[in-house]
């Protein structure tokens, strides 16, 4: 229950300050702002929680880690109940903070960071254009996460890496979806929101999932897993050094 109770924590730090920063101070901060908030959470939980959950935070990453052959079925089953869990929870606390400004604040009307396309929202694009920028940003996501953390990459560093692909994805994609790439991020703001965000959420729901679950058989069929350990370099005063990046 440890693991579950991490995931749960680790997804209330990423929306809470991701889409919280998209609300009370998107106007101020821009798209820049948004995306280092994102990231720079991410970052933060993964140094946090990593040590006890790996720090999934996103079910579509727990699939990817799954269909690597990482993680037993029950596990993913259990970091989904946590991560949809602790998305929900942020965003119910995002809402009864933001309804407390002094000039009101209508959820329905002004949202919580919800994902979405179409007119009227961010760039207007349509939905085509959503599906795929949602499965090419998922899937190199979570390649980089399944990458970063794989036995033979540099110890230490997999938070930072991923956090700021993290931020580039939402620095490209904030006017195209908002950018999910996580299927609890989209869920939990779309519930307390309703109407066309809850009727959009299918697609943050279905394709970074389904993202996920190829960037996993990648690695699964050995296509980006690496065969063995980086090799080790001299430095020069001759003592052998492993290789970082």
């Amino acid at each position: 229950m440890k693991k579950y109770f991490a995931e749960l924590v680790g997804t209330f730090i990423l929306v809470l300050f991701g889409c919280g920063t998209a609300v009370v101070a998107g106007d101020k901060v821009g798209i820049l702002g948004i995306a280092f908030a994102f990231g720079l959470a991410l970052i933060g939980a993964a140094y946090g929680i990593g040590p006890i959950s790996g720090c999934h935070i996103n079910p579509a990453v727990s699939l990817g880690v799954w269909s690597a052959g990482r993680m037993k079925t029950g596990d993913m089953i259990g970091y989904w109940i946590g991560q949809f869990i602790g998305a929900i929870l942020a965003a119910g606390v995002l809402s009864f903070i933001v309804r407390g400004v002094g000039t009101g604040y209508d959820v329905a009307t002004s949202g919580l960071g919800q994902n979405g396309w179409g007119p009227g929202y961010q760039g207007g694009y349509n939905v085509t254009s959503a599906i795929v920028f949602e499965f090419v940003a998922t899937l190199i996501f979570v390649i980089v996460i399944l990458g970063a953390t794989q036995k033979a990459a540099p110890a230490g560093f997999a938070g930072l890496g991923i956090g700021l692909t993290l931020v580039v994805i939402h620095i490209f994609g904030i006017h195209i979806t908002g950018v999910s790439v996580n299927p609890a991020r989209s869920l939990g703001p779309a519930l307390f929101v309703g109407g066309t965000a809850l009727a959009q959420v299918w697609l943050f729901l279905l394709v970074p999932s389904v993202a996920g679950l190829v960037a996993g058989l990648l690695f699964r069929l050995k296509l980006l897993e690496a065969d063995e350990p980086m090799p080790e370099i001299k430095n020069r005063r001759g003592v052998e050094n492993e290789i970082a990046v």
